[in-house]
């Protein structure tokens, strides 16, 4: 007869009874329901095998905290399903929010100790918000685990603010960037890659030779997931060509490795638009909007824009593209105008 070995699987006879538990080094003791190769084993198995460790000094979070219920969290379906860029963007926004507030119970949160940790951030009214979300998210998953009767954070209000776009690269700015730079210098290859894909900081830094098949660009983005396939623009492959690029990235920093994160390439980017003399205030995110601006400005519909930037909304294609509509409609409505008629008088 077969045995059925798994890993982690500790039997224990007690009165001469099998038990069966799941031990792992830093994982709580699980304990196994049923004999090993039923339905109810494999099924608390499977699960044991895919539960994240427990954050270290869990053992010491005071029990009903805000800490213990961003442990908790952390190790749910609902988080771990969350696009890993998602997750280190919660967990920074977490840590911050933890050093602080980490001990409170969340019993006794209330809304207005909610609005009060958000008006202490109204200087950065962006981050403001982007806790308040990672917070209703969090407080709704108590709220469904009895640790609450209700969501404290489900009608606090985002701060208002202006939002300041991303300034549009213009051809002038361009111009001015690559006057120079010379093809066949990073920084050229950077601006290509962004002006010709439209696509992310993020996305972009990742982008090599193994991406490129039969004359396009394989794309997955890593902020929405979305699969892209891009025709190689000619000055693109031209400036490619140029490049020295590596086997992993066609950028790579001065030490010879890709850039580690998006905001080590903006910090780059931006010394180099510096070096350039271009306007202040333009980054790497204005050349996606260049991008979309110029296909609009070459008459591309909201759907084309979209196959290349990977929007998921024309809404969101057109507040790109705004610039450019209203400069081609404004044409178009001088055009239509012509002269006007002038009245006969009646003899």
């Amino acid at each position: 007869m077969s045995v059925l070995r798994l890993r982690y699987v500790q039997t224990v006879m007690k009165n001469g009874t099998p038990h069966y538990y799941f031990r792992r080094s830093g994982y709580p003791r699980t304990t196994l329901p049923g004999l090993p190769g039923s339905a109810e084993f494999m099924s608390a198995y499977q699960c044991a095998l895919k539960a994240q460790p427990p954050e270290v000094g869990s053992s010491l979070t005071t029990p009903g905290s805000m800490r213990a219920l961003a442990i908790a969290w952390c190790a749910s379906h609902q988080f771990t399903s969350l696009r890993p860029t998602s997750q280190r963007t919660y967990r920074r926004l977490l840590d911050g929010f933890l050093d602080q507030h980490g001990n409170k119970s969340v019993a006794n949160l209330q809304p207005r100790h909610l609005m009060v940790i958000l008006d202490a951030l109204s200087s950065t009214p962006a981050q403001a918000n982007a806790l308040r979300n990672v917070l209703r998210q969090m407080l709704q998953f108590a709220f469904e685990r009895g640790w609450r009767s209700d969501n404290p954070a489900r009608d606090v209000r985002k701060l208002r603010y202006q939002k300041k776009p991303f300034a549009t690269w213009t051809e002038s700015d361009i111009a001015q960037f690559e006057t120079y730079w010379d093809i066949g210098t990073r920084a050229r290859l950077a601006m290509a890659l962004l002006l010709y894909t439209g696509q992310r900081r993020g996305d972009v830094i990742r982008m090599g030779p193994q991406h490129v098949r039969n004359g396009h660009i394989d794309v997955v983005q890593s902020k929405t997931g979305a699969r892209l396939t891009i025709p190689m623009h000619p000055e693109l492959q031209t400036t490619i060509q140029a490049s020295e690029s590596g086997h992993l990235a066609f950028l790579m920093t001065q030490m010879g490795s890709p850039f580690s994160s998006g905001g080590a390439f903006y910090n780059w980017f931006s010394e180099c638009a510096a070096k350039a003399g271009v306007r202040s205030g333009l980054s790497p995110h204005g050349l996606r909007k260049a991008a979309a601006r110029r296909m609009a400005e070459a008459g591309c519909t909201p759907h084309q824009i979209a196959a290349i930037t990977g929007h998921q909304t024309l809404a969101e294609v057109e507040r790109y593209t705004k610039e450019a509509n209203q400069k081609q409609l404004a044409t178009a409505a001088v055009t239509h105008l012509g002269r006007p008629k002038r009245e006969q008088n009646s003899k």
